[in-house]
């Protein structure tokens, strides 16, 4: 083999081991760091946004990147976190998981901390505070099991009705054992009760979508729960990641002064925070 023909296979394999190497260089590149990468959170639109808003800039401080998806009703944001769309969600009450939880077994959910407490109100335009709600009235309440078994057990508390457990978060329309004002109930998304005031005489309405409808629960409201109420607000992510050091890192940043602050001062007491 000549001298000329041995270095042109020497150049050859050079540049070859050079376009591996490069190539390699690449693709490391275009691999993105796992702490680099956001972690998705998925909200009800409203309060809640606001909030995991609020704890987003805070996390930032600390290194920790949170994208906040918003959704608009109460069944996506599980699906959506089941399904590995999501890292956490934080838009329900314990009783809320529980029951979707029996509804839907296959879903690996779990409570991770207690967030807030969103008081449930019945409000009206035709019926003023102090006024006597008419018999016959129009009822709206949530067509979830445990949003509609809160409104229920409300309306007991307040003298309307009588159930048949008023410890029974899930409590229906079939629990009802007295409704001596003849009380027409409609089950509506809860998301839309803002939307269909007009349409009935009370509504029972989530604080959650009070707020954004201009509606204040101390101040529009003619019927406020109570806060001795099982329906605190949690942090929920999937069995897998609940080890997940982000998960307390998440907690100490949602339970820090400083977002209970944000919360009083934005919220007006119409939010109380769970710690």
């Amino acid at each position: 083999m000549s001298l000329k023909k041995l270095a042109m296979i020497l150049a050859t394999a050079i540049l070859a081991v050079g376009l591996v190497g490069c190539g390699g260089g690449k693709k490391e590149e275009k691999k993105a760091p796992a702490a680099d990468k956001p972690i998705k959170i998925g909200v009800t639109a409203g309060p809640h946004a606001e909030i995991m808003d609020n704890v987003k800039k805070l996390a930032e401080k600390q290194g920790l990147k949170i994208e906040v998806v918003e959704f608009s009703d109460f069944v996506s944001p599980n699906v959506a976190l089941n399904q590995g769309e999501l890292f956490a969600n934080s838009m329900q009450h314990a009783p809320y998981l529980a029951a979707t939880l029996k509804k839907e077994p296959s879903f690996k959910l779990k409570e991770c901390f207690k967030t807030v407490i969103f008081p449930m109100a019945v409000y009206s335009t035709k019926v003023k505070k102090g006024e006597t709600i008419p018999d016959g009235a129009t009822v709206a309440i949530p067509n979830d099991p445990s949003n509609g078994g809160r409104a229920l057990l409300m309306l007991d508390n307040a003298g309307l009705i009588k159930v048949k457990d008023k410890k029974n978060p899930v409590t229906a329309l079939t629990d009802i054992v007295e409704n001596k004002h003849k009380f027409q109930f409609r089950e509506l998304d809860a998301a839309s009760i803002p939307r269909s005031i007009n349409d009935v005489t009370i509504a029972c309405i989530n604080v959650n979508y009070a707020l954004p409808a201009k509606l204040n629960p101390l101040k529009d409201a003619i019927i406020v729960e109570g806060a001795d109420n099982p329906y605190v607000n949690i942090f929920v992510t999937t069995e897998k990641n609940f080890n997940d050091p982000r998960i307390k890192q998440i907690e100490k940043v949602y339970r820090s002064e400083e977002n209970k602050k944000f919360i009083t001062d934005h919220f007006k007491g119409t939010i109380l925070s769970a710690w």
